[in-house]
């Protein structure tokens, strides 16, 4: 036995009647398509489902699977309270998988449980499917701050215990689509919305899953979509499986997106093995990249690598270019890994005595005092890609409008307290952004008002 199946399932809570009050019958055929599904669910008679949910405790270095022999949960929150739902875990199910994720070196386990009940995630795709199969135990796993690559490899370890175990498994990821779809919906609009959604339903419906991995935070977080992470584990339970995917329905009539998909399994495919093809591909990125770098970046590279095999801070190297010995000022090493950030340390000003030191004291903060990150382990060094900031003299300024993203840096203070922003970063397209996230890097409310510095910066790739 194994993964038998895999479903894409939206989480809206008004397509429950008793909440809909009749507003369910805008989406209609999404009630349909989650009743097609639900029925193929039954037909399948899994033992366990293992369900990803984006509204189970989500960590950002923490992959959290529930514990206990189960839960139960109802839509109180959603005034529908007399509906309510109660289930069992597979607990050898998530006992292995613990065991799988760690021999993964993934940082999963039932630790942290904040909260029993079931989620609405959980709660609407369960309501379907109660109603042609209840003899199932649950797997309820949350998602993470992570990479999409350590998400895939959730979903890898997922179909390896199904196998091991021999349980009649099916996976589903719960998830919305764009939440930007409508000026008048939850979020407003954002032209990536519609971008995102008729471009995931187009590889859902292909089982395309390799070009998960091409989405880039900044798409998605512009979109503001739910599920994208539950779908990339779902592809992973699903390495080296030829599937039959097809899309059942798509609405999006409320400003969310709404969409439901099939995966079955037809066989073995070796050619599908897609984290180990977009690991070699951004290996071969990653080296071409590294050739072209120039000195501060090598030297932040030696630093980190050095730092992370043996926790110490390395000698400095005697061929390096004259002006990392004789000039002073503030920097910043940023690190990323496959494109999202991993660390970023600097000084606004020079506390070294040479601009080397200063590169090499904050590449080993970067990579091991950023306190939004676990410090890199020796594994994660190669996949790396870093940049050094090296910042000229700040100005007082005295209005956002002499600000330029891409030119200049910013600096916020207000009552001792400062945050600053590096200039022209992906995702941060104006000035007023550019403030407003100085200002929550220093603690800083939104409303108040701050002195601004500006600063230019030499970027070395």
């Amino acid at each position: 036995m194994g993964i038998s199946a895999g479903f894409m399932f939206p989480h809206p809570p008004l397509i429950i009647p008793e909440i809909g009050g009749g507003e369910e019958k805008k989406i209609q055929q999404t009630i349909d398509a989650y009743q097609q599904a639900a029925e193929e669910i039954g037909r399948l008679r899994p033992e366990t489902i293992v369900l990803l949910s984006p509204h189970q405790i989500m960590y950002a270095d923490y992959f959290h699977i529930s514990p206990g022999q189960g839960a139960r949960g109802d839509f109180g929150q959603f005034r529908a309270g007399q509906v309510s739902m109660e289930v069992s875990y597979d607990t050898e199910f998530v006992h292995a998988l613990c065991e799988a994720a760690a021999e993964a070196r993934l940082e999963a386990g039932t630790m942290g449980e904040r909260e029993k009940k079931l989620d609405h995630g959980t709660m609407v795709p369960l309501y379907f499917v109660n109603q042609y199969w209840t003899g199932y135990r649950l797997v309820r796993i949350g998602l993470s701050g992570f990479p999409l690559t350590a998400h895939y490899r959730l979903g890898q370890c997922i179909k390896a215990v199904a196998e091991n175990i021999g349980r009649n498994t099916v996976v589903i990821a719960s998830g919305d689509l764009s939440h930007r779809l409508k000026e008048d919906g939850p979020y407003g609009y954002q032209q990536e919305g519609p971008a995102y959604d008729a471009r995931i339903m187009d590889v859902m419906s292909r089982g395309a899953f390799g070009e998960l991995f091409a989405f880039s935070e900044d798409f998605c977080e512009k979109a503001a979509e739910c599920g994208h992470r539950s779908f990339t584990i779902m592809a992973g339970a699903f390495d080296r499986i030829d599937v039959e995917a097809k899309q059942l329905s798509y609405e999006g009539p409320f400003g969310v997106g709404y969409g439901v998909c099939t995966c079955f399994p037809c066989g073995k495919d070796e050619t599908r093995n897609f984290l180990e093809q977009y690991e070699e591909k951004e290996r071969r990125e990653l080296l071409a990249k590294r050739e072209k770098e120039d000195a501060y970046v090598r030297l932040a590279r030696y630093t980190v690598e050095a730092f992370v095999k043996t926790g110490k801070l390395p000698e400095m190297p005697q061929d390096l270019p004259r002006e990392l010995y004789q000039n002073r000022a503030g920097a910043f090493v940023s690190l990323k890994e496959d494109g999202r950030l991993r660390g970023c340390i600097g000084t606004i000003r020079a506390v070294r005595g040479s601009l080397a030191e200063e590169i090499m004291h904050n590449a080993v903060s970067a990579c091991s005092q950023d306190t939004r990150f676990s410090p890199v382990e020796d594994w994660e060094v190669d996949r790396l890609s870093i940049s050094v900031d090296v910042l000229g003299e700040t100005e007082k300024i005295s209005s956002p409008e002499e600000l330029d993203v891409k030119r200049y840096g910013v600096i916020v203070t207000r009552d001792g307290r400062r945050g600053l922003l590096l200039p022209n970063l992906e995702g941060v397209e104006t000035v007023e952004e550019q403030i407003a996230i100085a200002k929550q890097k220093a603690g800083i409310r939104d409303y108040e008002k701050v002195e601004l510095e500006r600063f230019e910066v030499i970027r070395h790739h």
